[in-house]
């Protein structure tokens, strides 16, 4: 055998033995689809598919630092006691704040299914006088206005669809109408009471009118005492100009009636400006037959008298710098003048500097009015470290 017919012999045995092996290849198997997550823009900025559903989600909220000082009765300031001699010391109010919001977004057959929720956890100092009591001896116990955490507090956690909205939210008879402006202390002169669960319908024709009603529970002392809800009804017409709002509410614990009208304007590119009135009965909010007296304020009507005015606007200096007022006055003689310069420092990152006056209508030096105040003048500043995200 020569050297030619072993290699052409070799040659074919490789074949063979390749041949006889083919069926026997080892097969790759193809890597996992990586399931990304993927942005929706179906309604806005931020939200992102969760991953398996058709759902829509976004998730933000902010941390803020404030630092007030001032008098107590201009809600900027704080007083404690003395640690060495037990007298009342003026003292920074402060408060660190961390809020998560969540936002979902879904298009069923019965319309766009949304939740929105947000809670908020302080740690701060009461904006108020530090207290004291008397014990079972007789002796006068003071009681420090330390800070601590004040707990976590679920401002909003509400499920709508469509126009049917349920859940944890502010009253309509604030978002609907709107908040008495840009500033920090915008309840100088309140204008109503937040928190309450809700059951509320929104209509909106889609040509600039909407309106709103809202079945209530409220809060705290003005929580509902049956089963009769507390009521809110508003209309709004919405132009490029701006808007004319208005709402009523009825209060079932007391049977009276609130209701304000606002006005909106825009006379310039950045300039925005509003007037707000409001009118509220009392007559049962000041009957002493009642067991749980009112004070002459209720669920909706928080001011003092009849009547009250807001006022103020927004001045918008450069694509950073805003200049933010509000001036509110109630038939008790109340005044509150707040104003305040916000900064953009980065995007995301706002300090807010604001100075703020109220005036107690009816000071009594001998009885407890209702901002704690010791004179019937009082003056403060809030400094505001914001960052959203």
């Amino acid at each position: 055998m020569n050297i030619k017919s072993l290699l052409l012999g070799s040659a074919a045995a490789l074949v063979a033995v390749s041949g006889a092996h083919a069926a026997d290849a080892v097969v790759v198997a193809e890597p996992e689809p990586a399931e990304y997550v993927r942005i929706c823009d179906v309604y806005g900025a931020g939200y992102f598919y969760i991953p398996g559903t058709e759902t829509c989600l976004r998730i933000g909220g902010y941390i803020r630092y404030d630092i007030g000082v001032g008098d107590v009765g201009s809600f900027d300031g704080a007083t404690n006691w003395d640690k060495e001699d037990g007298d009342e010391n003026d003292t920074y109010r402060k408060r660190a704040r961390f809020t998560l919001k969540t936002w979902t977004g879904q298009e069923t057959e019965l319309g766009t299914l949304k939740t929105y929720t947000e809670t908020r956890f302080n740690f701060n100092n009461a904006n108020a006088h530090a207290g004291s009591y008397v014990d079972d001896d007789g002796y006068t116990v003071l009681v420090p206005n330390n800070a601590g955490n004040s707990g976590a507090s679920l401002n909003f956690a509400w499920i709508q669809l469509g126009g049917l909205r349920v859940g944890k939210d502010e009253s309509a008879f604030d978002t609907f109408i709107g908040y008495a402006g840009n500033v920090i202390q915008d309840t100088l002169v309140p204008y109503g009471g937040f928190d309450t669960n809700v059951v509320q319908y929104y209509f909106d024709a889609g040509n600039g009118f909407s309106a709103v009603v809202s079945l209530e529970e409220g809060y705290g002392d003005f929580t509902i005492d049956s089963y009769v809800p507390h009521v809110v009804g508003g209309l709004k017409w919405t132009q490029g100009w701006g808007a004319i709002t208005g709402v009523i509410a009825y209060d079932s614990n007391y049977e009276e009636v609130a209701g304000k009208v606002r006005l909106d304007v825009t006379p310039m590119e950045n300039l925005s400006l509003f007037i707000m009135a409001g009118y509220g009965t009392d007559d049962n909010y000041t009957d002493p037959s009642y067991v749980f007296s009112a004070g002459g304020r209720g669920m909706y009507k928080l001011w003092e008298g009849n009547w009250a005015v807001w006022g103020g606007g927004t001045y918008t200096i450069n694509e950073k710098t805003s200049f933010n007022t509000q001036i509110s006055y109630d038939e008790g003689e109340n005044l509150g003048v707040a104003a305040n310069i916000a900064y953009d420092i980065v995007p995301g990152m706002t300090i807010t500097a604001e100075v703020d006056y109220v005036h107690v209508g009816e000071f009594d030096p001998l009885e407890p009015n209702w901002t704690g105040a010791d004179d019937e003048d009082s003056f403060g500043g809030l400094l505001r470290f914001q960052r959203s995200f």
